[in-house]
């Protein structure tokens, strides 16, 4: 399903919003992120596919590859870790923690005692207890009925502790909240409710690392005319959309948001104008992004630039993995997991609607960039669904890249 969205504007980046995020405020996460050894130094790839660009029916087709940004396998590693350090310089003034000691653990010793407590999908949770584990406090995850094993373990392998219960992603956040006034903890979310929104803007602010690399990797005049951005909670679509919004004001690129059919709280929301919630059973396949309540802070974003609002079936999501990793002489196979795939699923729906695509924009003449937001984070699942193995698509990447250079030279 596609929503045209009547409250998006194309002017400059108002005042009003840059207050709470601007880019000023990204590129000092940045910094700090630069000391914390579980992100990769370089900024990640950003792949041209131009056989998928032909078959999709647009000028251009790229892909911001956040699969490689860390160890932790997915852009979460981005915020948590900076609303982690934001947090304890608001609570701990006195201590005059540097952030660069902070995220490097030279005050682990006085954080010990010191805990937090998040709800995740995945891989926020996974990011947040990496971070804990780096600054030296306790960090305890709750996860609802439908993250799986594999997810859990990886969590528990930085070191938290894990609660889990029965229920969806909107009840694990209302359980949190709980056990956080029971304990005195400290709710580290990357979704915003009544009363809680500084922290979720700090994670969302941490996102902008992302968009700072892209406008480094494509110097000069705007290089997309169209970006496709995961739903969720609107978190993620939020940081980077308001970042290239203040970039290029109104030269900014059309937005356009996806997310599981189930999982329609965003769609829901540009319906209804307001922060809504999801209308299916909120379960999906593309796990990072089953959620069922719109952030009201992401909202206030995302109802003024998002262009319009799709929907996806977990089948289409599926194929656009396939698609992906198969790659072609001319595209780099890539390792893309369920979450990370949306946009290319949307695009693949575009292709086979000329009159929704000609609604948004496409054509020749578009140039298109989607966020590859995940790698194979639960590689059993990767492997069902994809009919191979995550070490198998990247023994291919590898070969192709070695192919490329030979034939540059």
């Amino acid at each position: 399903m596609l929503c045209v969205n009547p409250r998006a504007i194309r002017g400059a980046y108002p005042d009003s919003l840059k207050q709470v995020m601007n880019i000023e405020a990204a590129l000092q996460s940045r910094r700090w992120l630069a000391h914390w050894d579980q992100l990769c130094p370089q900024a990640t790839p950003l792949w041209d596919l131009p056989r998928a660009a032909a078959r999709l029916g647009v000028g251009s087709f790229c892909v911001k590859d956040e699969s490689t940004r860390s160890p932790l396998g997915s852009f979460k590693a981005l915020g948590a870790p900076i609303a982690l350090i934001r947090l304890i310089l608001r609570m701990m003034p006195q201590e005059a923690f540097e952030p660069e000691g902070l995220i490097t653990g030279q005050y682990r010793q006085r954080l010990q005692d010191f805990t937090v407590i998040s709800a995740t999908d995945g891989n926020h949770g996974r990011a947040l207890a990496a971070a804990a584990q780096s600054v030296g406090c306790r960090c305890v995850i709750v996860l609802h009925a439908n993250v799986s094993l594999e997810r859990e373990a990886s969590i528990a392998e930085y070191g938290a502790r894990v609660i889990r219960i029965k229920g969806n992603y909107d009840e694990s956040v209302a359980h949190t909240a709980q056990l956080a006034e029971e304990h005195g903890w400290p709710v580290v979310s990357d979704t915003s409710y009544e009363g809680y929104e500084t922290v979720p803007r700090d994670v969302m602010q941490g996102y902008g690392t992302l968009v700072a690399e892209l406008i480094e990797q494509t110097a000069g005049t705007p290089p997309f005319t169209h970006v496709f951005l995961q739903g969720g909670v609107g978190g993620m679509a939020a940081g980077i959309s308001s970042y290239l919004w203040e970039h290029y004001q109104a030269q900014r690129p059309v937005f356009v948001m996806v997310e599981p059919e189930q999982a329609d709280c965003l769609y829901q929301s540009a319906l209804q104008g307001r922060p809504a919630k999801a209308t299916g059973s909120v379960d999906s396949v593309m796990a990072g992004l089953a959620c069922g309540e719109t952030s009201p802070l992401a909202w206030r974003f995302l109802a003024p630039c998002i262009d319009f609002f799709m929907t996806i079936s977990d089948d289409a999501a599926v194929s656009a993995m396939c698609t992906l990793a198969r790659g072609s002489t001319t595209d780099i196979p890539v390792l893309a997991g369920e979450s990370g795939v949306a946009g290319l699923a949307a695009l693949q729906q575009l292709a086979n609607d000329a009159n929704a695509a000609q609604q948004i924009g496409l054509g020749a003449h578009a140039r298109v960039l989607i966020i590859n937001t995940e790698g194979a984070t639960a590689p059993t699942v990767y492997a069902e669904l994809v009919g191979e193995t995550a070490p198998s698509v990247l023994a291919r990447q590898r070969d192709w890249l070695t192919q490329e250079v030979s034939r540059e030279q």
